[in-house]
């Protein structure tokens, strides 16, 4: 029973975001807010609301092990399978924009502040804020980054669509209930999961409720790439990842401190500087093909790996 409830509750936080995103686009749209300042905040930040309401709900309840799992897995899920699959049936991709002189910083500072962060095996309230401060300071960047257009991550249905208070507002009720009830279930069905078969809850944060939340970014880049957009697939999984970061494991830490057990997640934690590290390199070197695919796919292989043997 506690399967079919995660799944039920999974599904309803990844639908519950996307209530949320698409509602959030028509409120931008109405007041004239840039493509830019929509694609580069909501499409990014908000196909990580699942990672946050899951992993703040798991906060709130103590479980800190499912928290920072979540981030860590999705993180890697992000990189190595999003990121992967996008590369290997991208026909060609050729981004105007220098990914790695504009963006590589917000690829390796974040993560370079994790690792600091949890030598003590705990992140902090204190560590929250700063976290959040990273955040703020990645939407400066992209303010003051606005040459580069993201027009193309925005569902132009949405711009063709008369403006509806009431319909918007009730769709982000829905949302918001789905996504905090989804992640409520989610956390609880996962703790029962992981009970019955005696398997830690960092290992079902780590693969059943992270690669679920997931899903949005999976979802979002193979519709890129469907569209001829590819390439900005890779700037959404970036944006993703430093909220991921700041905006997930800095609100979830605010919520209660974080205990990271640095031992038993040190080989997880590993393969995700090093799928980071990697991105650094095929952004570096603009592979952006099957290649690049190979590598990204190679390291989740090993994540696999590693936790199923």
């Amino acid at each position: 029973m506690d399967f079919i409830i995660f799944i039920v509750a999974m599904g309803a936080l990844v639908y519950g975001a996307d209530f949320i995103i698409k509602e959030s686009e028509r409120i931008a749209l109405h007041f004239n807010i840039s493509h830019f300042v929509i694609g580069a905040t909501l499409i990014a930040f908000g196909t990580s609301l699942p990672e946050m309401a899951a992993s703040m709900m798991a906060s709130a309840q103590g479980k800190s092990d499912m928290a920072v799992a979540n981030v860590v897995g999705s993180i890697t899920f992000n990189i190595t399978l999003v990121l992967g699959v996008v590369f290997f049936i991208a026909k060609q991709m050729n981004p105007d924009r220098n990914l790695f002189q504009k963006d590589s910083a917000w690829v390796i500072v974040p993560l370079g502040i994790f690792l600091l962060m949890i030598q003590d095996g705990v992140i902090s309230r204190i560590d929250g804020v700063i976290f959040l401060f990273i955040m703020v300071s990645y939407l400066l960047f992209l303010f003051t980054d606005a040459k580069e257009d993201l027009e193309g991550e925005i569902d132009t249905s949405i711009t063709k669509e008369k403006f509806n208070w009431p319909k918007t507002v009730a769709f982000l009720s829905v949302g918001f209930v789905l996504t905090i009830g989804g992640a409520d279930f989610v956390i609880e069905s996962g703790s029962n999961i992981a009970r019955e078969f005696g398997v830690s809850e960092w290992l079902i944060g780590l693969f059943l409720i992270s690669f679920g939340t997931s899903l949005p970014e999976l979802v979002v880049s193979i519709v890129a790439v469907k569209k001829g957009n590819a390439d900005m697939s890779i700037g959404n999984i970036i944006g993703s990842n430093v909220a991921n970061f700041s905006m997930v494991l800095g609100g979830s830490a605010l919520l209660n401190p974080l205990k990271v057990n640095i031992a038993s997640a040190n080989f997880d934690i590993l393969i995700m500087s090093v799928a980071s590290i990697t991105l650094l390199f095929i952004l570096a070197n603009k592979i952006y093909n099957k290649a690049g695919s190979i590598f990204l796919l190679a390291i989740l292989a090993l994540f696999l790996q590693n936790a199923f043997a």
